[in-house]
């Protein structure tokens, strides 16, 4: 119910409420509670405003509030003294039948003398607490009963019975919609915190595999130059020496002190180009060992990265199916297939937003394959280097070109499947 519907509802009870003064200021009570307990959507500050309030309400000695977990199964939370001292869970040897016959029933439970009624509890854990009243409620919200609210007093007061449970119970009700409400906060929270969690290492892996692809681009276009210029200095170098032996040179004038000094300079430059070729040489030799390898079930990562993309903007409306066959460990760095499986997904989900796309494992000739597959438009028959280097203008084609760097680090293969619909892109890993 809205607070806006309640605050209603109590003025109308408060108004037809003249032959009890008690009932209307237990009202008021209660609204005033209400008020402070929908100012905040932490848990454990709500379960704590409601537990506080109810036992000053039914002027209680302690109380406990305990919730249904994922398994179904009653849990405690919290419990406090009429101090607001909060009571360690050793001390909630409460008569547990009553909890449960009241979570169970979904109704109230009000024992006035609890010392002569032990009906709910065979253990006789009342007698054994000298428990005079027992007051205990159902948390239900939208017909999902979601906990119990419990207070209890050793001390016998006279108090109208039908006034304080309905009293009670209407805090249980209001109670009940304000812990939903700061449990369905703390599943967002907790879910918005996994996908920045998410968001962060799938960033750092592309940043990873980025710097270790220019890494290797930069190596192997520097190698490329620093062959030709040695080749070109050397040239050079042969064409100094066959002027040097031209029967008309003369050593002695100015143009041999120019082929002296281009010879030096010829040198070292050759002597640079040298230094250039070992620094190419370590750029290559470490983007191969940037790779952080480790043995591991590649059938998990991938669930673990739909798990994590699922709840994006872009992927709400992609359905994914998965064939995850028995795999064998193998070596592999997890952070750069999870992005180059990233980089599949959201290469389906741009061709069609709706689409369904299945992935699937399985294992031969010593390798591990990975197919992911989708029902989107597929791949155009012209785009026949899909994998081409960096520099293509498309960024679809400079994500693909990411992840065939990625598996060409693993020593694997990745190629397009030939499909008579849809799109598919098969990758594999060497087990060993």
């Amino acid at each position: 119910m809205k607070f806006s519907e309640f605050k209603k509802k109590i003025d109308e009870e408060l108004s037809a409420s003249s032959d009890s003064s008690e009932k209307a200021k237990n009202l008021e009570i209660i609204l005033d509670i209400v008020k402070s307990i929908n100012h905040t959507l932490i848990l454990d500050d709500v379960l704590q405003l409601v537990l506080n309030n109810a036992i000053k309400l039914t002027r209680s000695e302690r109380g406990f509030v305990v919730l249904k977990n994922s398994t179904e199964k009653l849990e405690f939370k919290l419990g406090l003294d009429s101090n607001g001292k909060t009571l360690p869970e050793e001390l909630f040897n409460i008569s547990t039948s009553v909890v449960k016959d009241v979570f169970d029933t979904g109704q109230s439970k009000f024992i006035e003398d609890a010392q002569s009624d032990t009906n709910f509890d065979p253990s006789k854990s009342i007698l054994r607490l000298d428990l005079r009243t027992i007051l205990c409620s159902p948390l239900i919200t939208e017909d999902k009963k979601i906990g119990v609210i419990y207070v209890d007093n050793k001390h016998l007061e006279k108090i109208n019975a039908r006034e304080i449970t309905d009293t009670f119970e209407i805090l249980a009700g209001q109670a009940a919609t304000a812990i939903r409400n700061a449990q369905l906060y703390a599943g967002q929270l907790n879910a918005f915190n996994a996908l920045q969690e998410a968001n962060s290492q799938l960033i750092q892996a592309e940043r990873k595999a980025l710097k270790s692809s220019i890494d290797s681009e930069i190596g192997q276009s520097l190698q490329g130059l620093v062959h030709l210029a040695l080749l070109e200095n050397e040239s050079m170098m042969r064409s100094i020496e066959t002027l040097q032996k031209n029967p008309h040179f003369k050593e002695d004038n100015e143009e041999a002190l120019l082929i002296d000094r281009l010879k030096l300079k010829s040198k070292v430059a050759t002597d640079s180009i040298r230094n250039i070729q070992k620094y190419a040489q370590v750029l290559l030799e470490t983007s191969i060992m940037n790779l952080n390898k480790d043995s591991g079930d590649l059938s998990r990562t991938i669930q673990s990265v739909i798990k994590y993309i699922s709840p994006m903007k872009k992927f709400t409306r992609i359905t994914f199916k998965t064939e995850l066959n028995p795999l064998p460990l193998c070596n592999y760095d997890s952070e750069q297939i999870q992005h180059l499986l990233v980089q599949l997904f959201t290469n389906s989900a741009d061709a069609k937003k709706d689409a369904t796309i299945v992935i699937k494992t399985y294992s031969k000739f010593n390798s591990i394959f990975v197919e992911v597959t989708d029902n989107g438009p597929g791949i155009p028959q012209e785009k026949k280097n899909i994998f081409e280097g960096p520099f293509s203008s498309k960024r679809t084609q400079y994500g693909l070109f990411l992840c065939k760097s990625i598996i060409d680090r693993h020593r694997g293969q990745i190629s397009v499947m030939n499909l008579t619909q849809g799109a598919g892109i098969q990758f594999s890993i060497p087990v060993n």
